[in-house]
């Protein structure tokens, strides 16, 4: 994580120490160290050690923000805290505490709504099941209908098959059945350009904005440029590169090619890059 932080406070310097801030507003808020609370919490068991996590990242960081809130700096400046932000800290809170625990990205929320990898989740690995740590619902285990994910053959699309307990039993891979232990969390090179997509994305002006400058379409360009050089297999990263170098006159189609054939790969198309090629 700490590489996380570096990263953000580059972007962003001036906020307070995020890792001092952290421990010195969960002793205010909770009254005892960060420390030993997650030593009795971790001894409660892993349901237990994530509720835990899923409260204390609702508590410190109480305002949601999708322009900001991927920062580490803005999480200590403002309290404000996005999907992959709050993944990453119940992932580290949970190592901490003892378990095994990643992030994966969310393409079917539970009502069954998709996205183009919109949604970052953390993951609680436990006898056997994984069980979905998402702050950003109203109770701490998600269940989500889509997700993203490693295997042993690269990054793949997945349907999770639940237990009654919200435990995930199998994910379902182009009509196989893959167990937990056979899938892996995100690595890390996904998630720190993940991390530079979000910069890229929210660029001011950027993108996505409803009125481009070419300042913020720069921007976009060398965050996102920044995200596929991190991990070129992020398709998401790949798309949007694409697009913004359309936006800005350039040459953009191989980059959202090559997005397309990593989504065919991964065993899902997104609306987006078929509509950007105009693809059926």
């Amino acid at each position: 994580m700490a590489t996380l932080v570096q990263d953000s406070y580059r972007e962003v310097p001036g906020a307070p120490p995020f890792f001092p801030w952290f421990k010195g507003a969960f002793l205010q808020a909770f009254g005892t160290p960060l420390e030993g609370a997650l030593r009795r919490e971790g001894a409660k068991g892993g349901r237990e050690a994530a509720r835990f996590a899923f409260r204390l990242v609702k508590r410190l960081l109480p305002r949601f923000s999708l322009e900001e809130g991927y920062e580490f700096a803005y999480a200590a400046m403002k309290g404000e805290r996005q999907c992959l932000l709050q993944s990453v800290l119940v992932q580290g809170l949970l190592q901490e505490m003892g378990y095994g625990a990643g992030v994966y990205m969310v393409w079917k929320n539970p009502e069954g709504r998709e996205s183009n990898l919109g949604h970052a989740v953390a993951v609680l690995r436990l006898k056997g099941r994984d069980y979905l740590v998402d702050p950003s619902e109203p109770e701490p285990f998600a269940r989500h209908l889509g997700l993203f994910l490693d295997t042993p053959g690269g990054y793949r699309f997945v349907e999770p098959l639940y237990a009654k307990d919200g435990g995930i039993l199998a994910y379902r891979l182009q009509g196989k059945l893959l167990r937990p232990e056979e899938v892996r969390p995100l690595p890390f090179a996904f998630l720190r350009s993940q991390f530079y997509y979000y910069r890229g994305e929210q660029a001011r002006g950027g993108v996505f904005a409803r009125s481009p400058t070419r300042q913020g379409l720069e921007r976009s360009l060398a965050m996102l440029g920044r995200a596929v050089a991190l991990d070129p297999q992020n398709p998401l990263a790949l798309y949007v590169l694409g697009l913004t170098k359309r936006k800005l006159g350039l040459e953009g189609e191989a980059e959202l090619r090559t997005a397309y054939r990593l989504y065919q790969a991964f065993g899902h198309v997104p609306d987006g890059p078929r509509r950007a090629l105009s693809l059926p």
